[in-house]
């Protein structure tokens, strides 16, 4: 490394490239299914990029332009290097415009509604090492290619709107339920996000490394990824039914899932076969967004919360799975003992009656 020099040139390896890549390979089932219904709404993005001038976005650009350092081949040029590797590697064509922004605390975001802006914070660019900035920069590409930009934008502004009409009888009650909604969408797209940062960097460890330093700080030698992400395993686990609903309580007001159970999620998924295939050069196109099924997207997006309470170590969601098993299981055997099934014979009284109330019940599943 010559003097001077934060970052080593691209490192010598080969990293696989994902030419007309959809965000649908990367998204979150849930991330997934919204936007896959938003974006079949003709005309939404035309309709709210027109009240881009209720919103406050040019004031964004002209501050960042005023008051942070725009990335370019003269300035911070290995962090322009990066972005434009990481919009190679996923084929978005047009890189957006970044912005490093003096600020003690480590982050990283993407907005806008006309062209998405990527802002970097110094604290961040001080933190991580070279792959582990290459995976932030993969994470942000991620968000512009999802159009989660556009989208994060458009219900903010929603959500702002809706908070002036509060007043309304209720209103406070229907604004924390779009709040909470919203939310949980924030913190599914950051899981998305998170893959696509693992598709750039396509170094597993580096991304957990970087997830690990926002969690504890630029003190590598201190800490252990394994370690680590045996945190979020006695997150999920430990604890009773109390600890569970204080996990419910903290999270509702953030917009990012807990560090930990990121490292997890983007662990679990780089070992999965979905993960491979990308790898492997099978894929979505973005040329077939136009024809996926929203009825499709929402079943996977069910399918997946299905499992993940299935799977769940947590006390109250494995309360909650086995008093909906045993729900259905109740509701099995009460069907069973009046539609005669399993041997149970019918029930006293006229056969036919008895046919007749089970034929009825039958038709009623």
């Amino acid at each position: 490394m010559t003097s001077g020099t934060v970052f080593e040139k691209v490192p010598a390896r080969d990293r696989r490239r994902f030419p007309g890549i959809s965000s649908r390979a990367y998204e979150h089932p849930a991330d997934r299914s919204a936007l896959v219904a938003l974006r079949r709404l003709s005309g939404f993005d035309t309709v709210f990029k027109a009240l881009s001038g209720l919103l406050p976005e040019r004031s964004l650009r002209l501050l960042f332009l005023s008051e942070s350092v725009r990335v370019g081949e003269t300035q911070f040029p290995h962090l322009h290097e990066m972005l434009r590797d990481a919009c190679y590697i996923l084929d978005l064509e047009k890189v957006p415009q970044m912005y490093v922004q003096q600020d003690p605390k480590p982050n990283a975001m993407c907005i806008g509604l006309d062209e998405p802006i990527i802002v970097v914070t110094t604290a961040l660019v001080e933190l991580l090492d070279e792959e582990e900035m290459r995976a932030v920069v993969g994470h942000e590409v991620g968000h512009a290619l999802s159009g989660h930009a556009v989208y994060r934008t458009v219900l903010l502004f929603l959500t702002n709107l809706a908070l002036k009409v509060a007043w309304i009888p209720l209103g406070n009650v229907a604004i924390t339920a779009i709040v909470t909604a919203l939310r949980e969408w924030f913190r599914k797209s950051e899981l998305s996000a998170d893959r696509a940062g693992l598709l750039v960097g396509q170094d597993p460890q580096a991304s957990m490394r970087g997830l690990m330093k926002i969690a504890g700080g630029n003190h590598l030698h201190e800490m252990n990824v394994d370690s680590f992400l045996a945190q979020a395993e006695e997150y999920e686990q430990s604890g009773d039914l109390r600890d569970s609903v204080l996990k419910i309580l903290n999270m509702l007001p953030r917009t990012h899932p807990f560090t930990t159970v990121r490292a997890a999620e983007l662990k679990k998924w780089s070992e999965s076969r979905d993960f491979q295939r990308i790898m492997d050069g099978h894929y979505p196109r973005r040329e077939e967004d136009k024809d996926t099924s929203v009825t499709d997207s929402f079943r996977q997006s069910a399918a997946h919360y299905a499992d993940s309470v299935r799977t769940s170590k947590d006390p109250l969601i494995k309360l909650v799975g086995d008093i909906a098993g045993g729900t259905a299981d109740l509701g099995g055997r009460l069907r069973d003992r009046f539609t005669g099934a399993n041997g149970s014979g019918t029930a006293s009284g006229s056969g036919s009656g008895a046919a007749g109330r089970g034929g009825d019940a039958t038709s009623r599943d």
